[in-house]
């Protein structure tokens, strides 16, 4: 039997983490994947702002599921040591949650240019992350995003096979491979054995936002459905982008995020899976 740990990108309830943790204490969601707070990412926060984030999930029984980073989130031909400062700040935080999980991307295309002359230079900078993480004892999580290497299953499939180990993981996110023009399902087989994280986001294709699970073209129930088969066991973040969204986050607002949180349970509940 599949058991999913509900989490959220909170920052699409609020700015504020009070407010995005009392959202979520009212829907019994006790997990956060550490994206923003304050309008600020996870990796510009200020020691002191950490430290107080931290005393505040403690407080409420608060724990996260990853931090969601947004380190491969730039053009393959930008300055790849500057980034990887940035990478050891999220590995760094990882120690001071006491978690393992990192969220990741596999960088942007330079405008005007194809994959095929890229490639080597995204493989280079994915591998010597992963011995980063190797050495951190820390789990890359890669989120196949639009318009970054990983966003077609293929590429997806590809940068799992090559990395594939204990330190690199798939983070599925349907919705994306909907956004992108992909067919979700075919998405899911090629990324299924290299999966160990879930974003829970629904899209109808072309529009402008996301939709409750199970209502666009994501498949989410079929996936979820052989998850359940699989018995999965593992983290579902919500990630719903109600209200819109884009390459820095997104919006839900604290009126539609638990019914959201409810969707997802319902498909959940009926491939005869569990949750907490």
């Amino acid at each position: 039997m599949a058991h999913f740990i509900l989490s959220a990108f909170a920052d699409e309830i609020s700015p504020d983490p009070l407010e995005q943790i009392k959202v979520l204490e009212a829907s019994k969601v006790k997990f956060i994947e550490f994206r923003s707070i304050y309008q600020t990412n996870v990796l510009d926060l200020s020691d002191t702002q950490i430290s107080d984030f931290k005393k505040l999930l403690d407080q409420h029984g608060f724990g996260l599921s990853a931090i969601g980073s947004p380190i491969g989130k730039i053009k393959a031909d930008q300055p790849f040591e500057p980034h990887l400062i940035r990478f050891q700040r999220a590995i760094h935080l990882c120690g001071v949650f006491g978690i393992k999980n990192i969220r990741i991307f596999s960088y942007y295309l330079p405008e005007g240019d194809q994959w095929p002359k890229w490639k080597d230079e995204v493989f280079r900078r994915m591998e010597k992350k992963v011995e980063l993480a190797k050495s951190a004892g820390v789990v890359l999580l890669h989120e196949n995003e639009h318009g970054i290497y990983g966003d077609s299953p293929d590429r997806v499939h590809e940068l799992l096979s090559r990395f594939s180990c204990d330190h690199f993981h798939a983070a599925f996110d349907p919705a994306n491979y909907v956004f992108c023009g992909y067919e979700p399902w075919e998405g899911w087989l090629k990324a299924r054995d290299y999966t160990t994280h879930f974003h829970v986001k629904d899209w109808v294709a072309n529009e402008k936002h996301g939709c409750l699970a199970g209502t666009g073209g994501g498949m989410i129930p079929k996936i979820i459905a052989d998850v359940q088969a699989r018995g999965y066991t593992g983290f579902a973040t919500l990630e719903p982008h109600l209200l819109g969204g884009g390459p820095t986050g997104g919006n839900t607002g604290p009126e539609l995020f638990p019914k959201a949180i409810e969707a997802f349970r319902a498909i959940v509940t009926k491939a005869g899976a569990t949750y907490a």
